[in-house]
């Protein structure tokens, strides 16, 4: 891509309020939007896993077979891939607001449907579309904050913190389902779900302003709004960038799904101990993206994006020769494992940041692109471990570290990050 190019695609959109204006706005204003944003960002995570540990019972109760009751988290990703590839250009053309409310309020009544559902079928069913509208949330966050904070150091802090949420909350779901559980069944979980959904309805409704005013929607209708997905597809950086986020989700979603046969079954370790381990790991990324947030101001994004990625590519690395060269032992997995997850919790926010940039004048069609591209990656990479073989660590390291490989590939041969993509004007001290 020419600097031209860049200058085009980072400089501010005709109609935008002033960067000053935004930062002129009330600390306290902004921190409730954050909230809020995080809290929808949360949503379709939580709703992936909370019912994970009540598998067995939701089988038994609605006489289904295993893999019947896998097919709906299945179900589910697929509905939050498609989910945010349409509803991100839908919002473009749209506005913000209208997208979210409908996805909360159909989130809602989705979930309250898997929790009354008298069969597999319809609960299935059902968590596709709960998949679809879920993801409203997702997507059209990241379209928010690009709306309010494109072309600010402050952008990338705040794509930090919803990276951070889609990295630990599908670590935390199993933990807050597992409680939930513990007093009630799956369908109670789904309750809660809905109860969820229904309360950042209300929120939307009475507290998130619309950030994309009419006069700058994307005129000629939502046809028009998904040719801009595909004009940012033409795009050589954005391809790159766009890769380099999928297999990193890949390599994410291949620990999530592996690593419970790895602690449990390879070595032993107790419910207590792996629910430690997990909580370890996702601190570990919680720290990636606070520290590509506090040093985005001073740092290049594409600087931070090299190193974190650098981070987890050598982190699975060493993991192979470990258990290539001595079998490796629970600490060695443990230690390599939290770094390559700290590593992916910068990857995360940068790419994020780096991709809104440079879609900014379509940022819902961005974001869509963003968000769809990681779940369908991460989709198909999460049951490779398992079929690979789950009686040693490598089949799940070897993988990570195939992901990581082609994503440093993609970032290296395609992105060019050397050429400063996506980077805002910097204004010397």
């Amino acid at each position: 891509m020419s600097s031209n190019t860049t200058e085009a695609a980072t400089a501010p959109i005709s109609g935008r309020p002033p960067e000053a204006a935004l930062g002129q706005a009330p600390p306290k204003q902004v921190a409730r939007l954050i909230l809020m944003l995080a809290a929808l960002t949360a949503l379709a995570p939580l709703a992936n896993g909370m019912y994970i540990p009540g598998f067995p019972e939701l089988a038994r109760s609605l006489g289904a077979t295993d893999s019947s009751v896998q097919l709906s988290m299945t179900a589910f990703l697929v509905g939050l891939a498609a989910g945010q590839i349409l509803l991100g250009p839908i919002s473009d053309a749209l506005g913000r607001r209208s997208v979210l409310l409908a996805g909360a309020g159909l989130f809602t009544i989705f979930s309250v449907i898997c929790a009354v559902a008298p069969t597999i079928e319809v609960f299935n069913a059902a968590r596709l579309l709960e998949g679809i509208t879920g993801a409203a949330g997702l997507v059209i966050a990241r379209a928010v904050l690009t709306d309010r904070f494109h072309g600010t150091p402050a952008a990338a802090r705040h794509f930090s913190t919803l990276s951070a949420i889609v990295v630990v909350a599908p670590v935390a779901a199993p933990i807050l389902g597992g409680a939930v559980l513990g007093i009630a069944t799956w369908r109670t979980v789904f309750a809660v779900l809905a109860a969820f959904g229904l309360v950042l309805a209300v929120v939307v409704a009475l507290w998130l302003p619309e950030s994309l005013p009419a006069d700058r929607r994307r005129g000629g209708g939502v046809g028009r709004t998904f040719k801009a997905m595909a004009g940012l597809l033409s795009g050589r950086a954005v391809v790159g960038y766009v890769l380099t986020s999928s297999f990193t989700s890949a390599a994410l979603f291949i620990y999530i799904s592996g690593s419970a046969f790895v602690f449990h079954q390879v070595y032993g370790v107790s419910s207590g101990l792996f629910s430690l381990i997990f909580a370890v790991n996702a601190f570990g990324s919680l720290a990636g993206g606070i520290l590509f947030g506090r040093l985005a101001a001073r740092v290049r994004f594409n600087t931070l994006l090299i190193a974190g990625l650098a981070l987890s590519l050598v982190a699975a690395a060493v993991l192979v020769l470990l258990l290539a060269s001595t079998g490796g032992n629970l600490a060695t997995v443990w230690i390599c494992l939290f770094f390559a997850l700290t590593g992916i919790g910068v990857v995360f926010p940068a790419t994020m940041t780096i991709i809104q940039s440079l879609g900014h004048r379509a940022p819902g069609a961005a974001s869509g692109l963003i968000g769809g591209s990681q779940f369908v990656f991460g989709a198909a990479a999460s049951p490779l471990a398992g079929l690979l073989g789950t009686s040693t660590a490598v089949p799940m390291a070897v993988l990570m570290l195939a992901a990581f490989t082609v994503s440093t590939l993609a970032l290296v041969t395609i992105a060019r990050p050397w050429r400063g993509h996506g980077e805002p004007t910097r204004t010397k001290s």
